[in-house]
């Protein structure tokens, strides 16, 4: 009975501590390089972190510019409609000011 119940309780405690490790890998997997990436926008008053997205942005918009085409069809088509939207819009603000 003894040699039962020691064994049962080994048993556990070694289930126990690979659950354990599991979750925690998984966690680093999936969550820990989000989670970094939440802290530095959430530390934008920092100086140094505002200067790197600064120049990962420009960096980001050079490699565009170098392209031949920065949009795909489907954007360029998707932009073009929310421009002409936009536009009415404005259009109808200078229709409703006039009157």
């Amino acid at each position: 009975m003894k040699e039962n119940l020691r064994s049962f309780f080994i048993k556990l405690f070694a289930i126990s501590v690979a659950v354990i490790i599991i979750i925690n890998l998984i966690f680093n997997i999936l969550l820990g390089e989000r989670l970094e990436k939440i802290d530095k926008i959430i530390s934008m008053s920092d100086s140094s972190t505002r200067n790197e997205i600064k120049l990962k942005i420009r960096s980001e918009l050079n490699k565009g510019l170098e392209k031949e085409n920065i949009f795909s069809k489907e954007d360029k088509v998707l932009i073009y409609k929310i421009y002409k939207k936009i536009q009415k819009e404005f259009e109808d603000l200078e229709l409703n000011n006039t009157n």
